[in-house]
């Protein structure tokens, strides 16, 4: 094994705690009233129905290919829109919508992937774009030896297209690969088209482990290669 690539929105970020404090800080900024967005389910809608069943309806054809980006701007204008939120102007916005660009690492993402760099090539292989990678990277500092983003293939997870262009570029055969997430749909995908998987759950990613949707409190699965409790454990697991 000589790469590992990493899912990053939910495994590596927690964007919800990070959208959640933004809209807090907008708020009191604005001199909004407390109860005048539930933050938690804008969060929860923006990613939901502005990410994930956008990306749905691209992979089965339905609309075409766009930048998680622009998907990302089309459903914050709706949730504005509903929220009567008329008082923030254009750069203002914008600058909420690039909170993408700016999520906050889970406490031991960073810990972890500087201990397995020092063994193998890391890099994300993220839906995001490109330069919402690179700056989030930096933002955080992400110690990625590289950036692999789903637009360089023009297709997103679960394509097999994804995970095979990947490796392609980085030169090593699929097997040679570990793909790490906290979403086993991602893990199945990634382990069909002949990469390692590495199962790292995420219980608060969605809030509390009772609310959480994808039920990673339930056992965890038995299909993939590595099963560990976070990058720390990942790390030790693979001998780093």
């Amino acid at each position: 094994m000589r790469a590992l690539l990493f899912d990053v929105f939910g495994t590596v970020v927690d964007w919800r705690g990070t959208v959640i404090r933004e809209g807090e800080a907008l708020a009191m900024r604005r001199g909004w009233p407390v109860d005048r967005v539930d933050w938690a389910a804008f969060a929860d809608r923006w990613r939901k129905e502005g990410y994930t069943a956008a990306l749905a309806r691209i992979t089965r054809g339905e609309e075409p290919w766009a930048r998680v980006d622009d998907l990302h701007r089309r459903m914050l204008d709706t949730l504005l829109h509903e929220h009567g939120i008329r008082d923030l102007d254009e750069p203002a916005v914008a600058q909420l919508n690039r909170v993408w660009h700016r999520l906050t690492p889970w406490p031991d993402a960073l810990a972890g992937l500087e201990r397995l760099q020092r063994r193998y090539t890391v890099a994300p292989l993220s839906n995001g774009d490109f330069a919402l990678l690179t700056n989030m990277a930096k933002h955080a500092a992400l110690p990625w030896d590289c950036i692999l983003s789903a637009e360089l293939f023009g297709a997103y997870k679960q394509r097999p297209e994804v995970y095979l262009g990947a490796v392609q570029l980085l030169g090593i055969a699929p097997a040679e690969a570990l793909m790490v997430a906290a979403h086993p749909s991602d893990l199945d995908a990634a382990r069909a088209a002949g990469l390692r998987t590495a199962y790292v759950p995420r219980p608060l990613e969605f809030g509390a482990p009772t609310t959480e949707p994808q039920g990673v409190t339930s056992p965890l699965p038995s299909r993939f290669d590595v099963i560990a409790d976070d990058f720390l454990a990942l790390a030790a697991a693979l001998g780093c």
